[in-house]
């Protein structure tokens, strides 16, 4: 066994034999255990969003596996039409082309050409992560098998009458020239303004003021709008106002959208490029006038002079022309949220378009058919409801019931050429045919051949694609032994920022194509990986960590680097080198792989952000060598065992560590089932550092090396590897490499045998191996232990000094306790003498510790110098009073706290608060030591 913990050595290594071997495909006669993975994009890398939650769902699937259950973790990719086509567009466009150049079929090819060169980098990265699935079922959303499935979803939908065109209101990318999705679309709040224009009554009686963000929206107006209970306006409902630069009649209507509060509280009504004006529109039967081309340009329904212009351009010229008609009221400063591709970054408009929905709102169709709320959001609404489907936690559950009671009709198509092409065919009069190709819509319909057709250009949104991927993947619409096996899933794990996009959709399709039944049992919501300090991880902050830098390691000028790479603000990437070299004044040393999973795990609660601080991965690479070095201890201590000769009787410090370890063993299981990893974790942690290698291993010493019977020793000597190999399968799950690597060399010893621990069984309590005696007395040696260790950090002894310790007030039990441990205390505490104090007897100067009842005290006499030690604590008392008065007035002044990030401020209260804890415990040992 190497003499220094090396995870570089062994990762890539036991990843290799692991996949050669196909040690992950489903495999026994076990319950049917299935995870399917979010899929990546497929122009992806390795996010840290990505390394915690595949963290969590390889723990789950190592752990059934190990169960001896038939486990599948369902691998793929996801095409990711926006984001692929638009690196592929780059990619021509530097060679001075357009995609527009090449054509849709060339276009395509170049695409697959990409994604067959370069598309495999995050599932390469997967591996590195020790990801477990499946790789040989590796789907990915443009596959043929899910292509047909994707299609066939769409006509079944079609011709069940759920699937419409129609031009309604879409989130729309002049520079892309597609609709987006929500999730496309990220709103920040900027600087803006508010133009208060004047708008004349037609009657000449006056005028009314409305409040825009959006002036060169005025000349689509169909409406102004006040609050029916504004007494204000209330006697101008009905009447009419010319509107300006246009000079069309439109109406004064009355409606409880409106804000009295906001502006004039009056509010312009362009139903045509506002979702709400376009809702408001609907109820009053107002007019819907696009004035928008695909570029965002105004078009010929204007006036002329401002036919052409690009909207920004147009604005300018709207609010001079209403200035120069002396209807510019005043223009204030306005902080608005706006809404930008996060593609493009270009800002995105509210669009009049004709697309295609999924209906999911009405109760019946014109047929009598059910429509989309009564065929899927209600059987959706149920599936939570009847407990078919389990949110974890269980707040989501809100959340999701929430989101589809409000729920809006789907608009699934995108005005790109990567992805699913739409499977409609018109002809030139404009009636839609849908089916899977020409030739089949010429025979569904019963079409003559020469009636020219042309196929719909669009193509899917990808999250229609995705919504089939727990039952598409596994073969359908075909009835495969794998869909028969495996659907439901047993979890999905995912992020709570995909609920509406992803899961909701999932259980759609799920429970309206596969009978009824649901895709996955639980959903697993976790939270978003955040800084240190709260923040988003963002390019723009500068705070993004690649994890694999993480594992691998990264020096501090390669870091620099990449964290400013294509920062255009040459302050902020300033900032933000100054911030990394601060942070990582040494770069990041690499961890290893089992580190940074155990500190995911660790991580992994049920609330909503997860704070990740790179000590606890420093941490938890210690806590690795830790259990190295511990079983390096064993393995020079156990040679040439024969694990099956064990002594009938084990001494209770054996009985103890077994007890132990079965407390342990029922809390994992406990705490896996309840989704708490980071109380899994914490249990782990909490046996293999403290009570195996700190307690059990030093009380061990004794037995292996003092005067003990043979038979003791091989007891001691079975027992310690015994514990340390099913420790090794307990830890497995979160931390595969290295409990693999230890447990082939541990396993022989223990009478164990396998090609691989991944495929052992996993451990489970044996309460019968409980022994509550040997419990109670090994923690009364240990709270006598820290008792004495207590007493030597507060007197400052010497830790290898020996001590006399003096028993006072003891019970029959204490008694007892200490004749049978006698040695193993005065081992541990590094005790010269243990005598118990006669109630008649007057104790010396001692420095007390108590456990219960029971009296630890140590004679003063002769250990330290008085006179030296308070001297020692009086200058130490000076100088942190010093400290907690400096950061007091620091913190007490409203100029630091007002404008120090809020990171800085928390650590500079948190330094106070740990000054003023030492300075009370100094003042404490001083009050000690000077009564002496």
């Amino acid at each position: 066994m190497d003499k220094t913990y090396n995870p570089k050595a062994i990762e890539e290594r036991w990843y290799d034999i692991w996949e050669q071997n196909g040690y992950f495909a489903p495999q026994g006669e076990g319950e049917p255990y299935c995870i399917m993975i979010p899929p990546p994009n497929v122009t992806g890398t390795l996010h840290m969003g990505h390394a915690f939650q595949d963290t969590i769902m390889d723990a789950l699937i190592r752990y059934h596996r190990m169960l001896g259950d038939k486990t599948l973790w369902q691998p793929g990719c996801d095409h990711a039409g926006i984001a692929t086509q638009m690196l592929v567009e780059r990619q021509i466009n530097k060679e001075g082309k357009t995609r527009h150049d090449l054509g849709r079929e060339a276009f395509l090819e170049r695409v697959w050409k990409w994604k067959e060169e370069s598309g495999g980098t995050i599932t390469k990265q997967l591996r590195r992560l020790g990801a477990s699935p499946d790789w040989q079922a590796e789907r990915f959303t443009m596959d043929e098998g899910m292509s047909a499935a994707v299609q066939d979803v769409f006509i079944r939908l079609h011709d069940d009458g759920l699937i419409y065109r129609g031009k309604r209101l879409v989130n729309w990318d002049p520079v892309l020239h597609t609709a987006l999705s929500d999730l496309e679309v990220l709103s920040e709040e900027e600087d803006g303004s508010l133009w208060h224009f004047r708008y004349p009554l037609t009657d000449g009686s006056g005028s009314l003021v409305i409040a825009t963000t959006r002036p060169e929206t005025l000349l689509g107006d169909s409406a102004v709008a006040v609050h029916p209970e504004d007494e204000r306006f209330s006697h101008l409902v009905g009447k009419t106002i010319t509107l300006p630069l246009v000079g069309r009649e439109i109406p004064i209507v009355a409606d409880d959208y409106v804000d009295p509060e906001f502006g004039s509280g009056c509010v312009k009504i362009t139903p045509a490029h506002d979702f709400n004006d376009y809702a408001l529109g609907q109820r009053h039967n107002l007019e819907v006038i696009n004035i928008l081309t695909d570029d965002a340009a105004m078009n010929d329904v204007v006036p002329e002079e401002y036919r052409g212009l690009d909207r920004f351009e147009a604005r300018k010229k709207v609010v001079a022309a209403m200035k120069a008609a002396g209807l510019l009221v005043e223009i204030k400063p306005h902080k608005l949220m706006v809404p930008r591709g996060d593609r493009s970054g270009v800002v995105v408009e509210p669009y009049l378009t004709d697309q295609w929905y999924v209906d999911l709102t009405s109760e019946k169709q014109a047929d009598g058919r059910p429509g989309g709320h009564a065929a899927i959001i209600q059987p959706s609404l149920d599936a939570v409801s009847n407990g078919s489907i389990n949110f974890v936690p269980d707040n989501w559950t809100h959340t999701y019931n929430q989101w589809l009671g409000n729920i809006q009709d789907w608009c699934i198509s995108r005005q790109i050429w990567w992805g699913h092409r739409i499977p409609a065919w018109y002809d030139e009069a404009g009636n839609i045919y849908v089916a899977e190709n020409e030739a089949a819509v010429r025979t569904k319909y019963s079409l003559s051949d020469d009636l020219a057709l042309r196929q719909d250009d669009d193509v899917l949104d990808t999250w229609f694609s995705s919504a089939l991927w727990p039952f598409a993947t596994l073969g359908w619409p075909e009835k495969t032994d794998r869909l028969e096996e495996f659907y439901p899933g047993s979890v999905l794990v995912t992020g709570f920022d995909i609920i509406f996009f992803w899961v909701a959709r999932m259980v759609m399709f799920g429970t309206y194509f596969m009978d009824g039944k649901v895709p996955f049992r639980d959903v697993y919501m976790h939270g978003l990986v955040r800084d240190a300090s709260g923040q988003k991880m963002s390019k723009s902050k500068g705070n993004v960590l690649d994890p694999l830098d993480i594992i691998d390691g990264i020096e501090l000028e390669a870091l620099v680097t990449k964290r400013t790479a294509n920062l255009m603000q040459e302050h902020k990437a300033q900032a933000i080198e100054e911030q990394t070299r601060k942070e990582f004044a040494d770069g990041i040393p690499g961890y290893g792989t089992d580190a940074l999973r155990f500190t995911f795990a660790s991580l992994a609660s049920n609330g909503r952000d997860i704070r990740f601080d790179m000590k606890r991965v420093e941490g938890y690479r210690n806590f690795c060598n830790k259990l190295f070095n511990a079983t390096r201890y064993v393995l020079m201590n156990t040679e040439g065992l024969i694990a099956d000769d064990v002594p009938a009787t084990l001494n209770p410090i054996d009985r103890w560590i077994t007890s132990q370890l079965q407390h342990t063993e029922a809390a994992v299981a406990h705490h896996i089932a309840e989704y708490r990893f980071d109380l899994a974790a914490t249990a782990l942690y909490e046996f293999i550092w403290n009570e195996y290698c700190d307690w059990y291993l030093e009380m061990a010493k004794p037995i292996l090396t003092g005067n003990t019977s043979d038979e003791q020793k091989q007891a001691t000597r079975v027992t310690l590897v015994r514990v340390l190999e099913t420790t090794l399968r307990l830890a497995h799950p979160f931390m595969p490499y290295i409990t693999e690597e230890l447990w082939q060399q541990v396993a022989p010893l223990a009478d164990k045998s396998g090609p691989t621990i991944s495929l052992q069984p996993y451990p489970l309590s044996d309460t019968q191996l409980i022994d509550q005696q040997s419990l109670d007395e090994i923690e009364w040696v240990k709270q006598v232990v820290m008792g004495v260790r207590r007493i030597r950090s507060e007197m400052n002894i010497n830790p290898g000094k020996r001590l006399p310790l003096i028993l006072a007030d003891s019970s029959a039990t204490d008694i007892e306790r200490l004749e049978q441990h006698r040695e193993l205390l005065v081992f541990l505490a590094r005790l010269d003498t243990i005598e118990l104090l006669d109630t008649n007897t007057e104790a010396p100067d001692c420095a007390v510790s108590l456990v219960d009842q029971l009296k630890l005290m140590i004679p003063m006499a002769g250990l330290i110098d008085k006179q030296a030690e308070l001297a020692r604590l009086t200058k130490e008392t000076d100088r942190l009073t010093k400290e907690v008065a400096r950061l007091s007035g620091k913190l007490g002044n409203p100029g630091f706290t007002a404008k120090a990030p809020a990171n800085v401020v928390e650590s500079e209260q948190r330094k106070l608060d740990d000054a003023r804890s030492s300075l009370t415990q100094l003042e404490e040992q001083r009050q000690r030591i000077a009564a002496m």
